[in-house]
């Protein structure tokens, strides 16, 4: 396994060149100039050619990349344009709070996922299962954004109430924080569960047809003992390649979510960045999101192992 591990970890530079690279390109072929932007917004009254050097846009493209490069590997991820201060720093002051939003959504998808798909499998075409699959068809129909809009909307009509818009750590008032962040984990996790159910529901009826479970009902064996331990693991792989998917998608996901909720989180952060041409910025956290999900998805690899000992890394 650890030379199985060790051979993913050495493609993680070459991935992370190539995400560089597009990342750096695709930002710049955005419209609106940066110099132009601060030269209206902060009432500079020099030169254009001099805030260009300021900002190091003056050299070729092939330069201003093999520094920014140079600097990545050495740990640095440069400087905001606007608020001066390190990248790194300022992303790592808002990575806790994205982290939270999405393990809350994952643990709410999940809870509402797994027990509906393998109910609405077990109890294949009752009521019940085509309340749960409607559900889910639902629950990927519908946009999460147009979901947090009608719930606030309707929640401070109907009873006046408003999400709290000012964040609060959870470390200084861990009921208040939870109280911020429970309403947008719970609609991420609504769309998250959808997809989840869907898999789980359909891997268990795939199971339930196998001869052991077959054998394991002849031996009169009760349904929760033949569904726990015959069945779930061996359905649960396909479902924990979607959870990690899932997963991954929330981490680079919740720019809405945060910006509708006002959560200064790396979502909202991203999304201002783009707004505002913040190249550094933007180069940065998107560089940070790819080594995340490669790490992740590595992770997820190493999980199959676990629940199917037939699976060797070679």
């Amino acid at each position: 396994m650890s030379r199985y591990v060790l051979r993913r970890l050495m493609l993680l530079l070459p991935t992370l060149a190539l995400v560089t690279l597009l990342v750096f390109s695709i930002i710049r072929l955005l419209p609106g100039d940066i110099v132009t932007l601060m030269m209206s917004e902060q009432g500079y009254a020099g030169e254009k050619a001099v805030l260009e050097r300021m900002l190091g846009l003056d050299q070729p493209f092939y330069r201003q990349y093999l520094s920014y490069i140079g600097k990545v590997l050495h740990g640095d991820l440069g400087v905001s344009f606007w608020t001066k201060e390190p990248v790194l720093d300022e992303i790592l002051r808002r990575l806790p709070v994205s982290l939270e939003l999405a393990v809350l959504a994952m643990f709410f998808g999940l809870l509402i996922a797994l027990p509906t798909g393998i109910f609405s499998a077990v109890r294949q075409d009752t009521w019940l299962d085509y309340l749960f699959r409607t559900g889910a068809i639902g629950g990927l129909s519908v946009p999460g954004f147009w979901m947090a809009t009608v719930v606030i909307v309707s929640s401070s009509i109907w009873w006046q109430w408003v999400p709290p818009m000012r964040y609060t750590p959870f470390a200084r008032d861990p009921v208040k924080n939870l109280s911020q962040l429970l309403l947008p984990a719970i609609i991420l996790g609504l769309a998250l569960s959808a997809s989840v159910m869907r898999m789980t529901r359909s891997m268990v009826l795939e199971v339930l047809r196998e001869d052991y479970v077959r054998t394991a009902w002849a031996k009169g064996l009760p349904e929760f003992q033949v569904i726990a331990r015959h069945v779930l693991k061996n359905a649960m792989i396909p479902v924990v390649t979607v959870m990690g998917l899932q997963l991954s998608a929330l981490l680079g996901g919740t720019v809405i979510m945060e910006s509708i909720f006002v959560l200064p989180g790396m979502g909202k952060f991203l999304l201002d960045a783009i707004t505002w041409r913040d190249y550094p910025v933007i180069q940065g956290i998107n560089l940070f999101l790819a080594t995340g999900i490669i790490v992740l998805n590595l992770a997820i690899d190493l999980v199959y192992g676990f629940l199917d000992p037939r699976i060797r890394f070679g």
